[in-house]
């Protein structure tokens, strides 16, 4: 942005020394770099308000390109009625282990169909401080 060379910078030093002297050099100093901050803040705020409305209009472009896209593929295959269309049925029949209902024996206590397999085994883990009891 600002191209100094090292001789213009220390230039600026010897006149800035010689006019405000070196007693108050270290005052301007601060308020010179306290001044050089609040603009970079401001261009950085100004930056960051550029490239949210740059994204924003981004984003209403691609949401334009979609809903075009959308209403195209909507009119090649327009959505059926369910009216038209009878309701499906499906291959298998759901099955039957829910539970009984209220005052309904469950099978397995009626008797009609042959005892539950046994649960496997299960072993407890040993102890690490000893042998199994």
């Amino acid at each position: 942005m600002f191209d100094v060379a090292p001789t213009e910078l220390l230039l600026v030093v010897v006149v800035a020394l010689v006019v405000i002297g070196p007693k108050d050099l270290p005052k301007a100093m601060r308020f010179v770099g306290k001044w050089v901050g609040k603009a970079r803040g401001m261009a950085r705020h100004f930056r960051a308000g550029l490239d949210t409305m740059m994204r924003e209009a981004e984003l209403e472009e691609l949401e334009k390109q979609w809903r075009e896209q959308n209403e195209a593929i909507m009119r090649e295959f327009p959505r059926i009625d369910e009216a038209d269309n009878p309701a499906m049925i499906p291959a298998t029949t759901p099955p039957q282990d829910s539970k009984p209902a209220e005052g309904e024996v469950p099978a397995e206590a009626s008797g009609d169909e042959a005892p539950a397999e046994p649960a496997p085994e299960t072993h407890a883990v040993p102890p690490k401080d000893g042998p199994l009891p």
